[in-house]
């Protein structure tokens, strides 16, 4: 790369400034070699040619002592032009006096007269055209172009050498994300999402102006703030959205991630990475908009982490238990073993047991769940297979099919394997389905209930009564039977309002001739009484 123009054959260009011919001949006979030069008699021809742009110079060498406009004025002129205020300038003059001033006007460097050292006077041109290239580079890999705010490299570096040589006592860290930023391109124009941007940094630097801070803009729409602690985040987010609101809508969404006080042992990445963790965790989340990082935030995502990665091996090492908690008839004199539903257990080699209340919506979320069903299906008709061969007799074992795989179009052949494989039918194995998923997906749902009912699986719908869209569906949707959810069971002895709901959600499956399983049944007062109010099956610790 540093040799590019070398073997191009690109030439930078230099321009001679000085009264003196023979001065000019000499520098210009010096130069040629590697330059592309060009000459002015003063300042004021200088000033023509440096303005007439067809010309880039990388360098200007510059007499002091000139007629019409001498060499300060030329710098002055040159260090006040926005074109041209960048281009290096070597002063040359017998002067040794005039060498400070000049290098405080803005001069780059220093040759005095007579040149009589060709080789010194090539080497510190070439020297300050490196330097001012690469200050040119680095300064354009410093600020974001759109935004002006600092580039994420140097951001993180300044927030180093602020913290080593002028380390505030406590800092804040602030990322801000606009919600569904996608959209405002898609609806606006990617001209008007750029307006955005440019308008929340310049109003983010307005609102962190009076503090010790810095900022920039990572990507897209995500933008970091490093400031002395102080500020109050919903006093920052309502600035913020004040300053840009009207823009493109009435409204635009912000998400403030926060992590106050941040810890000096981490760090200086992981402190934005804990923001903007927290700044993702109220994603989607309307009645929220700022997230605060807390060590238990961070042991839980650190948890949540450790089980999605550990769980190929889960899988593998058959890790996750499938128990079988027995359902009864109670419709008779005793009550007998009915059927069975398949619950799955986690047992981790390192860390125990694990609640299926805490993976099962970590899997649901990510969708592993999809892997976690497939297992139990093959445990279970696995299992189902076993007790025929050693007790002559068939339990029908009851596994759950979650919502997204309601839409996996080889469900209905990846169950009918599963049973084929072990010698097994489909009413050896009922199908499972949450309530919830009967509220998103109605018709699709239908679709699929039904077709895997004409294959002769029974369907039961699960935590009945926990959701509000079930009563006006039951006429419509393919069901066998009502799983009456144990939040009722738990207290209907004591509440006259839950005793009620429970009959009246016995009296509508009665209606619609749907057999009802009672879950969460503890207690032989339960028993009798759900017996006498004509449940057909329950299930539980008792």
């Amino acid at each position: 790369m540093d040799n590019f123009r070398d073997r191009s054959g690109l030439r930078r260009h230099v321009l001679v400034v000085d009264d003196d011919f023979i001065n000019r001949e000499i520098l210009t006979n010096l130069l040629e070699s590697c330059y592309e030069v060009t000459v002015a008699e003063n300042g004021t021809e200088a000033m023509e040619k440096l303005r007439d742009r067809e010309i880039n110079y990388s360098l200007i060498l510059l007499d002091l002592l000139m007629p019409e406009m001498d060499g300060f004025e030329v710098i002055e002129a040159v260090r006040g032009d926005e074109n041209l205020k960048n281009i290096p300038i070597i002063v040359m003059t017998s002067e040794a006096d005039a060498e400070v001033q000049s290098i405080k006007m803005g001069a780059a460097d220093f040759i005095t007269k007579p040149y009589d050292m060709p080789e010194v006077i090539l080497a510190r041109c070439e020297r300050i055209i490196e330097l001012s290239e690469n200050k040119s580079i680095i300064h354009s890999a410093e600020k974001d172009s759109l935004t002006g705010l600092y580039s994420r490299d140097f951001f993180f570096e300044y927030i180093r050498q602020m913290e080593k040589y002028d380390r505030p006592e406590n800092v804040d860290v602030f990322v801000i994300d606009i919600d569904h930023f996608h959209v405002i391109n898609e609806v606006y124009g990617r001209k008007v999402g750029d307006h955005v941007l440019k308008k929340l940094a310049e109003v983010m630097m307005e609102t962190f102006e009076d503090s010790h801070s810095i900022g920039c803009r990572l990507e897209a729409d995500t933008f970091y703030v490093y400031s002395v602690h102080g500020m109050k985040p919903h006093d920052i987010l309502e600035k913020l959205e004040k300053g840009i609101s009207g823009i493109a809508s009435d409204h635009i969404r912000l998400r403030l991630g926060v992590y106050e006080n941040a810890n000096r042992e981490e760090m200086v990445e992981g402190w934005f990475d804990r923001a903007k963790f927290s700044c993702d965790r109220v994603r989607g989340d309307y009645s929220n908009q700022i997230g605060y990082y807390s060590r238990e935030l961070h042991d839980k995502f650190l948890y949540d982490e450790r089980l999605i990665n550990d769980f190929d091996s889960a899988i593998e090492n058959k890790d996750f238990v499938v128990y079988y908690q027995p359902k009864f008839s109670i419709q008779g004199a005793e009550p007998r073993l009915r059927s069975a539903e398949a619950l799955i257990r986690w047992k981790h080699p390192e860390l125990g047991m694990i609640s299926p209340g805490h993976f099962i919506p970590l899997f649901e979320s990510n969708g592993l769940i999809q892997n976690v069903d497939r297992y139990v299906w093959h445990e279970t008709a696995a299992q189902i297979r076993k007790w025929k061969d050693e007790y002559g007799m068939s339990v029908p074992v009851s596994v759950n099919v979650s919502r997204i795989d309601i839409y996996n179009p080889e469900l209905e052949n990846t169950l009918l394997g599963f049973l084929e494989e072990n010698n097994l039918t489909p009413s050896d194995m009922m199908l499972e389905i949450t309530e919830s998923a009967y509220s998103e997906n109605a018709d699709k749902l239908i679709e699929v209930v039904s077709t895997l009912r004409d294959k002769g699986f029974m369907i039961e719908m699960d935590d009945f009564g926990s959701g509000y869209s079930s009563l006006n569906m039951l006429t419509t949707i393919p069901i066998d039977v009502l799983k009456l959810d144990m939040k009722f069971i738990r207290d209907m002895l004591k509440d006259p309002c839950s005793m009620k709901l429970v009959e009246l959600i016995l009296d509508i499956a009665k209606f619609l001739n749907l057999q009802v399983v009672a879950e969460g049944v503890e207690e032989e007062a339960q028993v009798y009484a759900l017996a006498e109010r004509g449940c057909d099956i329950i299930q539980g610790y008792y």
